[in-house]
């Protein structure tokens, strides 16, 4: 099995993770008759955030049929909201079609990458040996590694304390006191899944969310039969989808003037859902609707009201061995913590292992500026390296498989190109990344993302949405539809020394 066989030597193209974008690089690279590459993973087994994300209630917040590679549909989705279990056996079974499995190696956890200058290749160190690659394709994705708070005391908490996504499924919540520090997307679904189960649960929110209502259903039997009879159902259905959420991008680019149309329709749904006042006030944002992301739950605002939940709104102070302190100075006894705090976004962990040219850090360089990317996809200084869901190609309307499909098909053009052209090496020119930073930069301005008075994890550290894609999701497709050699320096091959000859005695 390919978690038994070694490490290669030396491959063409390494791709790190087995998550969405993953398993789409090494599918693009087999249709387009490329055999040498090799899959990097740090698990036993493929899925990345799907694979992870085990908590209760665990379930994805766009529709199915768009959640999903347009080159494999699943005519099999039994909701119209996926669940967790189901897109994680999605891609496990992608990885079995499309022959996937001899290419992947599983506990090779990347420790480290630096690019070669005279060798023209990266020289790739992971927990199981080392190998060299001419192409490096980064697809760890920007919710692979969760975020915990720094909060004074935590390291003498005496209870059990987790992230949601390392669900400790062993420990059992009956009974039990539970603090849950965070209200995004992840804590929306597990809260209503926990509440009946615990004994006393209290939500520590630092700022509420907008809400919307789920519009899910079950997917009736006969429309899976229809998808499996006739796939271009299926294809309009996931078109006629696509094209309406589009359409709801329009209130986040001009929120002045389009943006109370979803703001009233979160309110209603809050106002019908919560009627006690002193609850509600809690509850309702203070910043304009998509400033964060937007969340979809039928089940939040019932479970707030549940006999056995408080809704606590001061910060946290610190935590002693057997509660959680406000800044209020009240101690709320707790014998379990879950964070729901999401993830390192704007500071993943892994830009601190790439090296680039004359061994410039990726993470040191990110730091210095933010971080900037040629189409979300490649670096200045950091030559035959993809980033896949890189700098603003994230989405607050859409799915984000359709952004990965465009910067895939960009790679697939990158490599083809440059084959064409006769070069080994490809690195953005920094007028040419420079430009696109700018034009990005410049159709973000004005925005809810960057106006709608909220600090979310779309900005980082320097105050700049480098997360999100400014805009309708097609226009950065128009940005990858091809691979233009003028943007970049292209360096031939260069004559590899070889090895001296064996003499003969």
């Amino acid at each position: 099995m390919s978690e038994q066989t070694e490490i290669p030597a030396h491959v063409d193209v390494a791709i790190v993770g087995t998550g969405f974008a993953g398993l789409g690089m090494a599918i693009k690279l087999k249709q387009a008759g490329r055999d040498d590459f090799v899959l990097l993973e740090r698990a036993g087994d493929v899925g990345g955030t799907w694979r992870d994300n085990t908590y209760p209630g665990c379930q994805c917040d766009v529709p199915s049929n768009v959640y999903s590679f347009s080159f494999a549909p699943n005519p099999g989705w039994t909701r119209t909201f996926a669940p967790q279990q189901e897109i994680w056996a999605y891609l496990r079974d992608v990885t079995e079609r499309y022959g996937l499995r001899p290419h992947i190696r599983f506990g090779a956890e990347l420790t480290g990458a630096e690019w070669d200058e005279a060798a023209q290749r990266w020289t790739v160190e992971t927990a199981r040996g080392t190998l060299t690659a001419r192409v490096l394709v980064g697809a760890m994705g920007p919710l692979s590694e969760p975020a915990i708070p720094r909060i004074p005391g935590l390291d003498r908490f005496e209870g059990t304390s987790f992230h949601s996504a390392t669900w400790d499924h062993g420990h059992d919540l009956r009974g039990r006191r539970v603090a849950v520090i965070g209200t995004g997307a992840s804590a929306i679904q597990f809260v209503p899944a926990i509440q009946p189960q615990v004994g006393r649960l209290t939500v520590f929110q630092r700022t509420p969310p907008w809400i919307m209502p789920r519009r899910d259903r079950r997917v009736r039997p006969r429309e899976r039969a229809l998808f499996r009879l006739l796939p271009a159902a299926q294809k309009l259905v996931r078109d006629t989808v696509y094209v309406g959420r589009e359409l709801t991008v329009l209130p986040f680019m001009k929120p002045g003037l389009l943006g109370k149309v979803p703001e009233r329709m979160a309110r209603a749904h809050l106002a019908r859902s919560v009627r006690d006042p002193e609850l509600r006030a809690k509850l309702t944002p203070s910043y304009g609707v998509g400033c964060k992301r937007i969340l979809l739950s039928n089940e939040w605002y019932p479970a707030l009201q549940q006999p056995n939940v408080d809704v606590v709104t001061d910060g946290i102070a610190e935590i002693r061995p057997n509660a959680v302190v406000t800044a209020d100075g009240r101690e709320h006894e707790v014998d379990t913590i879950i964070f729901g705090t999401g993830f390192h976004v704007t500071d993943m962990p892994f830009v601190d292992k790439l090296r680039g040219r004359g061994g410039k850090l990726l993470g040191d360089l990110w730091r210095e500026q933010g971080m900037q990317a040629l189409r979300g996809t490649t670096v200045h200084g950091f030559p035959n390296l993809f980033l896949m869901v890189g700098p603003n190609t994230g989405l607050g309307h859409n799915s984000i498989v359709y952004m990965i499909e465009s910067q895939l098909a960009y790679a697939i053009d990158a490599l083809e190109t440059t084959a064409r052209e006769g070069a080994a090496v490809f690195d953005p020119t920094a007028a040419a990344q420079t430009a696109f930073n700018e034009l990005v930069a410049k159709r973000m301005k004005g925005t809810v993302w960057t106006s709608g008075g909220c600090a979310s994890w779309y900005l980082d550290a320097h105050g700049r949405n480098t997360t999100l894609w400014p805009g309708a999701s097609w226009r950065f497709r128009l940005q990858t539809r091809r691979f233009d050699p003028a943007e970049y320096r292209l360096d031939a091959p260069v004559p590899q020394p070889r090895p001296e000859p064996v003499a003969v005695a």
